[in-house]
């Protein structure tokens, strides 16, 4: 399946230099590998995109930024673990690139804060990322019902009624939460929206 262009900014919130070059090129090769469906360099961009209304609730919007290129950087469709790898690769990277220790690790942070999308209240930075990740499900419903399809595409080996019993599962969490989003504007843009959407979802896999 063929990905839209990336159009996300060039720098990576890094200082100008041959690695930072090297380092975007790789993000993008890795966004684009042919075994992905829905996390590919287009959901990168949107994920990106959706940061900006975003980026004066966090602390360290450069953080955000830099986090959300690198959180399904590895992805192999296993949770936690997809997380994990792609966490040690942002500390690799960034500290090659010089990156300063604090801003290593606050990436890596957040990079595992998308795991489950679970973070302490205050979190500034990790309520952005995780309200960018989850901006689509507050989209139009054609948008959401190719984002559902895509999924469903990445656990193609799933049989159906597992799958079904498990997407029903992580749709019916989510409903159970006061709000989807963790920042006024993320509630604002996308909460009622997103309810709906995932309220039709499971209802189409009754």
């Amino acid at each position: 399946m063929e990905q839209p262009a990336l159009r996300p900014p060039a720098s990576l919130d890094l200082a100008a230099s041959p690695c930072a070059d090297a380092l975007r090129a790789e993000l993008i090769a890795r966004w684009a590998e042919p075994h992905r469906r829905y996390h590919t360099t287009a959901h990168l961009d949107a994920v990106l995109a959706a940061v900006e209304p975003l980026a004066g609730h966090a602390d360290d919007p450069g953080a955000v930024r830099l986090a959300a290129w690198f959180h399904d950087a590895v992805y192999d469709g296993r949770p936690g673990w997809d997380e994990e790898r792609s966490a040690q690769l942002a500390q690799a990277r960034l500290a090659a690139c010089g990156a300063p220790d604090d801003l290593v690790r606050e990436v890596a942070r957040l990079v595992r804060v998308t795991s489950a999308h679970a973070y302490e209240p205050g979190d500034a930075n990790a309520a952005v990322l995780c309200d960018a990740d989850l901006s689509v499900l507050g989209g139009a419903w054609p948008g959401y019902t190719a984002y559902a399809n895509a999924v469903r595409e990445e656990y193609r080996d799933v049989p159906d009624a597992l799958f079904r019993a498990g997407r029903s599962h992580v749709l019916r969490r989510l409903l159970e939460h006061p709000h989807l989003y963790g920042t006024a504007t993320g509630r604002a843009l996308w909460e009622a929206r997103a309810r709906e959407n995932i309220a039709r979802e499971l209802a189409s896999l009754a």
